[in-house]
């Protein structure tokens, strides 16, 4: 292929050791389609605007569709980047007289900058997808658990009452703030840096709008030296999957803590678990394990890009080619992480029977035993509060005159003379009861559970017509981007 790029003021050429040190060419897979896309609309707008011809404009497409059908794989990767690689090949095919001509008024710089964004928003469309529909599987099996109870728990012990569907929504609430960060990263992803040059912009007459356009962007970024060299888009994406993957690997947690005999609120499917190679009776979490070893790499992600673009003088510098590995190692966890939760909180077993054996062990309806004193005896809280707590050190179930005895001790005065009654006290110790109660707004009880989840069934649906929105306006962009590739090679 030709020597386009070191030929000038380069007299020497890397070994394969510096070669591979400094070459970008394993990681610039994920753009190779961008690239082509990149360089089909700049060509275009450069024949739009007269500074190729026709005639040159319309090789040089043919040229980068043929690329784009060809694939990556025949491109030479013994170059430093994708970029100059495919130039090479495209000069290669017709001619440096022709295909030299691409390159006018555009440096790798801005070219770069704008691939990893349209790949990356790409990845960030799939995403708001991958968690819309995880949180339809947790609002779904919520559906079907707004009656199954089970303890709630701080500090990993059990602490009150609560249902699975009111356990499951928390989780799906955590994840809608996850995909409105993705969304609002989005909305910085979207911009196009070409255009921008390698920091100064050109003194060809380019057309950055259109260029804009036809790859879809939203708008520009519009100071040159700020387009090429900021990654502030990636350290905020790989702060969201970051994000993401800690709720994700809490999620994780739970799943091998219920999964365990001595919990056994669910049990995964086959899919998801493993087994011993010498304990026959074994089924293990592995993948709920995994997920959360896995939730390092998207934290470690976010500290490299970090530390990679910290102290970094404008404009570009070489460092940011180490940016881009990062962020879609991140990108590729997180959505796989995703989707394998969805698969298992989608056919995962609910063992309610023993949530609900477990819902009041531990003495889970003290709170309520304390404010029933609080509401009906008319005694302070925080006096009910010592009263229940020396209840707590027997067996979690007093009786009237149990609590009689220990009100004796603490005010002087039993709670049946201000009118507690012993049915008050069952009715205060019932779990179901306790759910029932517990009716304001994003609280456990049924009524409360099921308007939640309406409520959220609807917030989902309008999410979903915002991202198919999204992606049907990227996709008109290519699809004229597309038409007027076709008319400029058969003009």
């Amino acid at each position: 292929m030709s020597d386009i790029l070191r030929r000038g003021r380069l007299s020497s050429t890397p070994d394969e050791d510096i070669l591979n040190f400094t070459s970008s060419m394993s990681a610039d897979k994920w753009i190779f389609e961008a690239d082509v896309l990149v360089d089909l609309a700049h060509t275009v707008m450069l024949k739009e605007q007269g500074i190729i011809r026709e005639q040159d404009c319309s090789k040089i497409l043919q040229g980068l569709l043929k690329i784009k059908e060809e694939g990556i794989e025949s491109l030479d990767y013994s170059y430093e980047d994708i970029h100059i690689s495919l130039e090479s090949r495209l000069i290669d095919m017709v001619g440096e007289d022709v295909g030299g001509r691409m390159h006018s008024g555009r440096s790798r710089n801005d070219e770069v900058a704008t691939c990893i964004r349209i790949r990356l928003r790409d990845e960030m469309l799939s995403l708001m997808e991958e968690l819309t529909g995880l949180r339809n599987v947790l609002i779904d099996r919520a559906s079907g658990n707004v009656d199954t109870l089970m303890p709630g728990f701080t500090h990993l012990q059990h602490a009150q009452p609560t249902t699975f569907a009111h356990h499951l929504l928390a989780h799906a609430d955590a994840l809608s703030r996850d995909s409105g960060r993705v969304k609002d990263a989005f909305s910085r992803i979207n911009k196009s840096p070409l255009g921008a040059a390698a920091f100064a912009s050109t003194g060809f007459n380019l057309n950055r709008e259109r260029t804009c356009s036809l790859l879809g962007f939203e708008s520009l970024m519009e100071n040159s030296m700020d387009a090429v060299s900021s990654r502030d888009f990636l350290i905020e994406t790989a702060s969201v999957l970051a994000n993401i993957m800690i709720n994700l690997s809490k999620m994780a947690e739970e799943i091998v803590i219920w999964s365990s005999t001595e919990f056994s609120f669910i049990e995964l499917d086959d899919m998801y678990a493993s087994t011993s190679s010498i304990m026959p009776q074994k089924k293990n979490p592995d993948t709920a394990e995994l997920m959360r070893g896995k939730s390092g790499v998207a934290t470690g992600s976010l500290m490299s890009l970090l530390t990679i673009c910290k102290g970094l003088p404008l404009s570009y510098n070489r460092d940011l080619q180490e940016a881009t590995p990062n962020i879609w190692r991140s990108v590729e966890t997180t959505r796989s992480a995703v989707r394998i939760m969805k698969g298992m909180i989608e056919t995962m077993k609910v063992n309610g029977d023993a949530m609900y054996r477990q819902s009041t062990t531990g003495f889970t309806t003290a709170t309520e035993l304390a404010d029933t004193m609080v509401r009906l005896a008319d005694i302070p809280f925080r006096t009910a509060h010592q009263i229940v707590g020396v209840l707590a050190r027997g067996d979690g179930n007093p009786s009237l005159e149990d609590i009689d005895a220990v009100a004796s001790d603490v005010i002087g005065e039993k709670l049946s003379s201000r009118g507690l009654t012993a049915d008050m006290i069952t009715e205060a110790l019932d779990p179901v009861l306790n759910i029932k109660k517990r009716s304001i707004p994003g609280g456990p009880s049924p009524d409360e559970i099921s308007g939640a989840i309406e409520k959220r069934k609807a917030e989902l649906e309008a999410e979903m017509s915002g991202i198919s929105d999204l992606n049907r306006s990227i996709e008109t962009s290519l699809e004229e981007l597309f038409s007027v590739v076709d008319k400029s090679i058969n003009y």
